[in-house]
């Protein structure tokens, strides 16, 4: 069996394939999962990115990759890339380019798109079988145009379009679980504040083929409302308090790949962010903190019930 390339820390690579200077946010979650992910799948990858905040990573007639960038409607990536893929298994099939010239054709969408308005064309694309990556950014609103609600927007969460100011009511799609129900080659969550974990899943997903997910929890400065200074603290917090389960699905099997122990309570990860600053001041909002907590302990119990007892 070949050993896994990254061990440690020290394994991931020291310089990006991204180049520098975009007009992204800074302290951008997304863009650090992006630039994570570029170098573990090298140059010879193709970007098919959905109209959304990555949109911002090229400015006319420049894109930050140093291979392929293709810019799409927010509802057509996953038909872009079909078009992609279609078009360089013909050039391989005429021996126009060679197996090492073929490249990795990767879905860049946000939440918005991935969760909904492009959600059948991806359904479509896994039904097919077809051999792509897709790479969500999650940062739980449409963040590109204001952070209005996505349909990943979190419980209680301030967005744009809370006309009430008090918070959404609903509860965040669960994108992984639909992409499980479709039964994929590969789907796993990551964020870029775990850089190891993330490596090691896209390593994973690199070597197989058929539709693969990377779900990436995006931190957003601008629109969850915090310095940029703290977001890889805020994703850390993420995993620590069991907000973003970290879990890959490969072959009908869904496994954590980290159980946090000891669960910090969900207010340390919700109280740094302005977009949840109405649930303590001016008063502590019991019954919703309560409601938030009370679905993380939910999804939590059983798993942390099967490792006492393992």
């Amino acid at each position: 069996m070949t050993e896994a390339r990254f061990q440690r820390m020290k394994d991931l690579p020291s310089t990006h394939l991204l180049g520098a200077g975009t007009a992204m946010c800074a302290g951008c979650g997304g863009l650090a999962a992006v630039t994570e992910v570029y170098d573990v799948l090298g140059e010879n990858t193709v970007f098919v990115n959905a109209a959304g905040c990555m949109t911002l990573l090229s400015v006319y007639p420049f894109t930050p990759f140093r291979g392929s960038w293709l810019y799409t409607a927010m509802a057509s990536a996953p038909a872009g890339a079909q078009g992609v893929r279609d078009a360089l298994d013909i050039l391989r099939a005429k021996g126009r380019i060679t197996p090492e010239e073929d490249l990795q054709v990767v879905v860049l969408s946000g939440d918005g798109a991935a969760g909904g308005i492009g959600l059948s064309a991806t359904s479509a694309a896994i039904d097919r079988g077809l051999d792509f990556i897709y790479l969500c950014y999650d940062n739980e609103g449409y963040g590109n145009t204001g952070q209005q609600t996505s349909s990943a927007t979190p419980h209680g969460a301030l967005t744009a379009t809370d006309a009430l100011r008090s918070g959404f009511a609903g509860w965040k799609k669960d994108l992984f679980a639909i992409w499980v129900a479709n039964k994929p080659a590969y789907a796993a969550t990551v964020i870029g504040g775990e850089p190891l974990d993330l490596a090691r899943k896209l390593e994973k997903a690199r070597s197989m083929d058929g539709p693969r997910m990377i779900l990436a929890l995006a931190p957003c400065p601008a629109g969850w409302g915090y310095d940029p200074e703290h977001s890889v603290e805020i994703a850390r917090l993420a995993v620590k308090t069991g907000i973003w389960p970290l879990k890959e699905y490969a072959d009908g099997e869904t496994v954590h790949t980290r159980l946090p122990h000891p669960r910090q309570p969900v207010e340390n990860y919700l109280k740094l962010q302005g977009r949840f600053a109405h649930l303590f001041e001016p008063a502590r909002d019991e019954p919703r903190l309560k409601e938030i907590q009370d679905a993380v302990d939910a999804y939590w119990a059983p798993l942390e019930a099967e490792h006492a007892g393992g």
